[in-house]
């Protein structure tokens, strides 16, 4: 594998992710393209410097979840990333999500050397003014309802301002330009619906979950899309 010992290291934590049962380390050396001993080498390190990595030679490797990565293993790219979507999420979102981008920037800030935390503040890359339509619905409550799989009852206004009542399964919060849609299953339409959080004059979350795995019911919305 090309590229500096950090990345190698970074790749083989991904490795590990990626894998719920141990791995063997010949495996792990193949898709790495290193010999087993420099994977041997490589582990150690890793565990040195925090991860829980369980297994050994001949029985195979698995990472226990919870490892954050070493400052190390962040790029100059990998920061400007970082800053730009928090940035974005600060300026484009509800506000316990800006809230806790900006919560987020400052823990990354914590814990990165110096040579790269001066990069925060210093990243070329900049999020411009946003004309967002003012909100009727509280965005908060909606991604909760969201996370937990909850049947939702809306006071809806469409774009003539027709009323209704509905109740839908929310899977997920789409953010575009200037608004916010939740994509849903919609009881009364018996399919999946769009609902601008502009347009929503009220909204109850129920106690109820929904009966459909929200995973299924994203894929089975995605396959309708054109």
């Amino acid at each position: 594998m090309s590229g500096t010992r950090s990345e190698r290291l970074l790749a083989l934590l991904q490795l590990l992710r990626g894998h719920r049962y141990p791995v063997s380390g010949e495996k792990l050396a193949d898709l790495l393209n290193v010999s087993l001993r420099t994977l041997y080498r490589d582990i150690a390190s890793l565990r040195a410097q925090g991860a829980a990595i369980e297994g050994e030679a001949g029985i195979g490797y698995v990472l226990r979840p919870g490892f954050l990565l070493p400052p190390m293993m962040f790029s100059a790219e990998e920061i400007e990333a970082l800053v730009l979507g928090s940035r974005w999420v600060e300026r484009s979102t509800d506000e316990k999500l800006s809230a806790a981008a900006s919560q987020a920037l400052t823990k990354i800030a914590s814990i990165l050397p110096e040579h790269l935390s001066d990069m925060l503040d210093q990243t070329a890359l900049i999020i411009g003014p946003r004309d967002i339509a003012p909100e009727t619905a509280d965005i908060g409550v909606l991604r909760g309802a969201i996370r937990d799989s909850l049947k939702v009852e809306l006071d809806y206004r469409d774009e003539n301002a027709r009323a209704s009542r509905r109740v839908i399964w929310p899977i997920g919060l789409a953010y575009f330009e200037r608004v916010r849609v939740v994509v849903a299953w919609c009881e009364m339409r018996d399919g999946f619906r769009h609902f601008r959080t502009d347009r929503i004059a009220g909204l109850t979350v129920s106690d109820q979950r929904y009966p459909e795995r929200r995973s299924v019911l994203l894929h089975n919305w995605r396959k309708t899309l054109p």
